[in-house]
């Protein structure tokens, strides 16, 4: 094999494809040798190895045996470990879990620990508020119920009603058994203290009223229309709204509906202010929230724009009217808010204004603590509500919930801070609160002294008062009265400052008239309010009680019957029962406090002077002498509170300049006679302002320069006046937006706007309320007429007064008895219709214009022209003012006293011989005059007048009955009966009248049994007055019917019907029956039956033919009776009406059983300033404290016109009522005139004249 490796294998050519080239055979050969030395070469080294493969093999054989062996341990040894293993994993996996449960329960523990140390101090809280909510929750359906009701209904109310009505209906729910809570209030129901606490920061008072009238606002589906006279909800919505951009407008600006579109498009507030009576329909989309979705938002229509409705949209509307009246259609569109602000809403803010002046520290802490509480209180909303939102929305175990904790623990400890603070405050705020407690006094007094102004608008729309005057007058008064650290001391000084100083304030503004009442007012409420007077009592006294028919008979004849029925009246109150058993069982002694000349002095009989108090006195002084009540009052006054304040303070015009500002208008209320210009013109003097004084008479045209004068004085600081505004109605609303405007950018602070106008209630309230008011009107009293005649221009003047230099005595004497003419005719105007049918405004003008005259008639001509004197003096200067027929030849007559030659001839002249004080003196010169005016009364008798005495009685009675009408308007046209009372009194009162009234009449029935006859002219007469009576009774009817379904709310009731219920209460006529109504003065229960007794007249008549006498009182239109009379006589007689008159028989008796052959026979007629004497059959002088005398029978009869002869007797005019005016006709007579009667007279007809003698068909009883 060596040798074949050697020579074969190592050749090159041994290779098998070289060798298959030569040979076939060599090439299979060459293949064998090659794989025989690779066999050779494997063999040799394969031999060893498979020995050793075998021997391998063995040991591997015994090895494997061995290793099986131990593989069989270890697999048994893993399959153990494997179980360990397992074991160890499960107790590995035990333990953790152990270890973490561990951990868990210590942080539960932890957490459980730290939520509880966090909220458990709050258990006692959250308990009782999860109780409380549980409560309300249950209670929910009744408190629900009542506050639906609050809002839908009681919304206009005052607090006393919305109370009452609510007890009712809680009392209802009550019966029910409906769940409720025990004690009810709306902002507990409905209301957020945070909210209500905000609301009150911005200008909410605080009083329980004003807070809810916060909740129904913010509860209301509808939008609010508030009633804010005071202004207070107005200021609140501006201060709440403002940061929300709030816009501000008035229906009288044009662009108004424009900024509300705009409102409605941004989500921004609206306010609409100073609202009237009407709300413009252009707002009725909005107030009735049409809306619609489109789209997905809501669009609302307006006009023909169509706008997005933002939901953040709000409006609100506000009207400084006092008590206006709205239509029910707007009742059904909006909320309307009572918002007038009550007494304890006001004794808060002026208790806050006097401790901000006393201790400024103090209220400007307590502020601070109102707000701070505020914050507070927000704050601690916020974390209760982080609290509940973090426990509601954890899921599980909150122990487990690390992050809700921490939420928890923080809020808690911001709720500790909280607490704490709020606890801190409330220490503060009860020292403060304590200081605060002492001045609550003066701020009681003052918020009832308020309400004394409130109402007086009611007596005159000029009277206004603002409530921000007012408090400006309190600051002051606050700022003016004597210190002292004597707390009670300086309460005394504040009180007694404030008082008079509104006193003084405000009489400044008031007629004459009006100043005793507010006194007494003033007086009144302050009493009533520390309970020293019953209101019960105080009604009476202003009212004299409900007047319902008196069953019970007078039981003497002195006593008027009005008098009778407020006896038995007054017997109903506590301290007065037994007072009419009393007045029955001893007359006599009664019967001596009515014939004193001073009765309110005089001590009561039978116990009742210790029995009752100075103010009860009162009540029993208008029963028995209504004539003396005035002064009575006035006396009562004076000892309540002092002389001052009966005692008006004069009229000064520098103390009003001082008083106003740029700002503020000064406004002259004017009077009949009285002129201010020339104490305005005087007083610019003083100041220096002449030169820049101008004055415009306002009229058709003058606005335009009346504002280029404003707006120039403005900027140079000049005085304007503007005269007349009353006469400038239309121009008025210009007048208030620029007084609006003025302010101190544009105003010089010498600026002063004057201005002058009679009473109107066209005036701009918001002028009135920031304007200082005065009136000035004319002296009364004879003497001070007398010495302003003197003391003023013509006759102060030396070179006047001497003017007649050849007839200076003459002269001087009929200046005096033109002087005493002038104080007479304005002194009558006391005497109401005895003095003159009519109110005229005599002036100043007047008197001088006629005492130039004389001047200038004394001057150039040789004798006294005395029927020219008296023609252009009593026809031209004072009678050009007259209007009434009988009032001129009145003002004739009694300057025929003071201008004839007598003045002038006779040294012993008396214009009234009662004394010679009422003469002239026996020297003329002007200081002789002036002496002998001092010895004039101020207030003489009724004769000086030319009256009886008697007409002190009526005088004096119209004035108490002016000023207890006067008080019933301050009240609130109230009856003193309350709630349910009231509507009881109503519906028996309604009842009644209507079981006395018959049916209507059956005209036609009438007609055919009194058709119209030619010869017949009384068949006409009675089917008219049936006709008239018919439309009368049916309104009456109608209306009673209609108010007892109103009262017992089976209709609405409507303004109509309120005005009627009131004038019921009050014992008056209903305006909607006086405008169906012959005249009537009457006392409600007297006009009934005076109705009932017209209507059976007519019945009688329908039945029985014409009676023989007729009841002339009971026409409804006299005069188509009077004519009818003469027209049968005209149409017998065949004679032209107009050719005839009437003529006058007084006859004997007071019933003619047979009728007159001619003309007719008349019962029912009075005397008015006189009397019938029976014996002498003459017009004769009234006996004392008799007022009125019944005629006998009178017939009048036709005559003819040439046939009539006056002779001496007394031309009497014939009234319908004492009140004797109405409307005139163009006749020259008043609508309450009827006819001339001539009377019998054994006196000149002068005499009657000035006594205003006169028939009257009715009288007010």
């Amino acid at each position: 094999m060596q040798k074949i490796r050697k020579e074969y294998l190592s050749h090159k050519d041994f290779k098998p494809h070289i060798i298959a080239k030569a040979s076939t055979a060599a090439e299979g050969l060459c293949k064998w040798i090659i794989a025989m030395d690779m066999y050779d070469a494997v063999a040799k080294v394969v031999a060893p190895k498979k020995a050793k493969l075998e021997a391998a093999e063995k040991e591997f054989a015994e090895t494997m045996a061995i290793l099986e062996e131990k593989k069989a341990t270890v697999a048994r040894l893993e399959a153990r470990l494997a179980e360990l293993n397992e074991a160890l994993e499960e107790a590995n996996i035990k333990k953790k879990a152990l270890e973490d449960e561990v951990q868990l329960c210590i942080d539960k523990l932890y957490r459980a620990e730290k939520l509880i140390g966090g909220l458990g101090g709050e258990k006692v809280r959250w308990t009782a508020a999860a109780a409380n909510l549980q409560t309300l929750f249950d209670n929910l359906a009744g408190d629900i119920l009542v506050s639906c009701g609050i809002i839908a209904y009681l919304a206009p109310f005052t607090l006393p009603v919305r109370l009452k009505v609510t007890d009712e209906w809680r009392k209802l729910i009550i019966d029910l058994d409906m769940p409720h809570s025990p004690t009810y209030l709306l902002k507990d129901v409905l209301g957020s203290d945070i909210k209500i606490q905000n609301w009150c920061i911005a200008g909410l008072p605080r009083d329980s009223f004003s807070v809810d009238n916060g909740v129904i606002l913010d509860n209301s589906m509808r939008w609010s229309l508030l009633v804010d006279p005071q202004g207070q909800a107005n200021k609140w919505i501006k201060t709440m709204e403002k940061p929300n951009d709030l816009q501000i407008k008035k229906f009288t600006d044009g662009n108004y509906m424009k900024v509300i579109e705009t409102c409605l498009e941004y989500g921004k507030p609206a306010l609409i202010e100073c609202v009237l009576e009407d709300v413009e329909a252009p707002l009725d989309p909005i107030l009735m929230k049409n809306t619609y979705m489109q789209g997905g938002k809501e669009f609302i229509a307006l006009g023909d724009n169509v706008i997005e409705y933002h939901p953040h949209f709000r409006l609100y509307m506000t009207t400084k009217l006092r008590n206006p009246h709205y239509l029910p259609e707007v009742f059904n569109k909006v909320t309307l808010i009572n918002f007038a602000l009550t007494k304890e809403g006001l004794e808060d803010q002026l208790l806050g204004i006097v401790v901000a002046k006393e201790r400024p520290d103090l209220q400007e802490k307590r502020e601070q603590l109102i707000v701070q509480g505020a914050a507070n209180r927000t704050a601690l909303k916020q974390v209760e509500d982080d609290i509940l939102r973090t426990l509601q929305e954890t899921k599980g175990d909150i122990l487990e919930d690390e992050t809700a904790i921490e939420v928890l623990d923080s809020s808690k400890l911001l709720a500790v801070d909280i607490m704490k603070k709020q606890e801190a405050s409330l220490e503060t705020e009860e020292i403060i609160e304590k200081f605060r407690l002492g001045y609550r006094p003066i701020a009681s007094h003052s918020a009832v002294l308020y309400y004394c102004v409130t109402e007086l608008p009611n007596v005159d729309p000029m009277y206004q008062y603002s409530l921000t005057w007012f408090i400006n007058l309190y600051i002051l008064s606050i700022e003016n009265a004597n210190k002292s650290k004597d707390l009670d001391k300086r309460l005394k000084f504040l009180k007694e400052t404030f008082t008079y100083n509104l006193y003084s304030n405000v009489c400044r503004s008031l007629f004459d008239k009006d100043k005793l009442m507010f006194s007494f007012i003033m007086c009144s409420k302050m009493m009533l309010s520390t309970g020293e007077m019953n209101h019960e009592e105080y009604i009476f006294l202003i009212t004299g009680g409900i007047a319902v028919e008196n069953p019970l008979k007078k039981p003497v004849d002195w006593i008027p019957d009005k008098g009778w029925d407020e006896i038995c009246r007054i017997n109903d109150l506590t301290i007065y029962k037994g007072f009419q058993k009393s007045f029955v069982d001893s007359p006599s002694k009664w019967k001596e406090v009515y014939d004193e000349l001073e009765p309110h002095n005089k001590p009561l009989p039978l116990g009742w002077e210790e029995k009752l108090s100075a103010f009860q006195k009162l009540l029993i002084i208008r029963i028995l002498r209504p004539d003396k009540l005035t002064i009575a009052i006035s006396e009562f006054v004076e000892k309540q509170m002092g002389r001052k304040y009966i005692t008006p303070p004069p009229f000064d015009i520098g103390k009003s300049f001082g008083d106003s500002n740029c700002l503020a208008p000064l406004i002259f209320i004017l009077s009949p006679g009285s002129d201010p210009m020339g104490a305005l013109i005087k007083y610019c003097e003083k100041m220096g302002f002449s030169h820049r004084f101008n004055s415009i008479s306002l009229g058709q045209g003058q606005g335009p320069i009346a504002r280029a004068m404003i707006e120039k004085a403005q900027l140079e600081g000049g005085w304007v006046c503007l005269q007349n505004c009353h006469l400038a109605v239309s121009w008025l609303p210009v007048l208030e937006k620029i007084v609006e405007n003025f302010d101190l950018t544009n105003t010089d602070l010498s600026f002063r706007l004057w201005l002058t106008s009679y009473p109107s209630d066209k005036f701009p309230q918001s002028v009135l309320q920031v304007a200082v008011k005065m009136t000035n009107e004319a002296p009364t009293g004879l003497q001070h007429n007398l010495f302003r005649s003197y003391m003023s221009e013509p006759l102060k003047e030396q070179e006047f007064f001497e003017g007649c230099p050849d007839k200076d005595k003459p002269f001087s004497k009929l200046l005096y008895g033109i002087s005493f003419f002038h104080a007479v005719v304005q002194e009558r105007k006391k005497f109401g219709p005895l003095g003159w049918n009519i109110q005229y405004g005599f002036n100043d003008s007047d008197f001088q214009i006629s005492v130039m005259q004389l001047q200038m008639f004394l001057n150039q001509y040789e004798e006294i022209q005395y029927v020219a004197i008296k023609y252009l003096t009593g026809e031209c200067n004072y009678g050009g003012r007259v209007t009434d027929d009988w009032d001129r030849r009145l003002i004739v007559t009694i300057l025929n006293n003071y201008v004839n030659p007598g003045v002038v001839s006779d040294p012993n002249y008396l214009f009234c011989d009662i004394g010679p004080q009422y003469g002239l003196p026996r020297r003329c010169e002007y200081q002789d005059y002036l002496k002998h005016i001092e010895t004039v009364p101020v207030s003489p008798p009724p004769e000086v007048f030319g009256l009886h005495m008697n007409a002190g009685i009526t005088r004096d009675y119209s004035i108490s009955l002016e000023l207890t009408s006067t008080l019933v308007l301050v009240e609130g046209g109230g009856s003193g009966a309350e709630g349910g009372n009231t509507e009881v009194i109503l519906v028996q009162m309604a009842s009644e009248i209507l079981s006395k009234l018959p049916s209507t009449f059956d005209t036609e029935m009438s007609q055919k049994k009194y058709p119209v006859d030619y010869n017949e002219s009384m068949n006409t007469v009675l089917i008219q007055e049936m006709e008239r009576f018919n439309k009368l009774l049916n309104e009456v009817i109608r209306s009673l019917l209609d108010l007892q379904k109103a009262v017992k709310g089976l209709i609405v009731m409507s303004p109509a019907l309120d005005m009627m219920a009131n004038a019921m209460l009050l014992g008056r006529i209903p305006e909607n029956w006086s405008k169906l109504s012959y005249p009537s003065l009457k006392p409600l229960p007297s006009y009934v039956l005076d109705l009932v007794e017209r209507l059976s007249m007519l019945q009688k008549w329908y039945e029985n033919g014409k009676p023989p006498t007729f009841w002339l009182s009971g026409f409804f239109f006299t005069q188509a009776f009077l004519t009818g009379s003469i027209q049968n006589y005209a149409r017998a007689k065949k004679i032209p009406i107009d050719l005839l008159i009437f003529d006058f028989e007084v006859r004997k008796v007071d019933y003619e059983t047979t009728p007159a052959e001619w003309g007719v026979y008349v019962e029912g007629i009075f005397v008015d300033g006189g009397r019938w004497d029976r014996n002498e059959h003459v017009v004769a002088e009234q006996y004392p404290k008799i007022l009125h005398d019944t005629m006998p029978v009178i017939w009048l009869f036709p005559k003819l016109k040439t046939e009539f002869v006056e002779g001496t007797r007394y031309k009497c005019p014939l009234y319908k009522t004492l009140e004797r005016k109405g409307v005139l006709a163009t006749t020259g007579h008043s609508s309450n005139f009827v006819l001339a009667f001539y009377l019998p007279s054994d006196k000149p007809s002068s005499h009657w004249i000035q006594r205003s003698v006169a028939l009257i068909l009715q009288l007010d009883n």
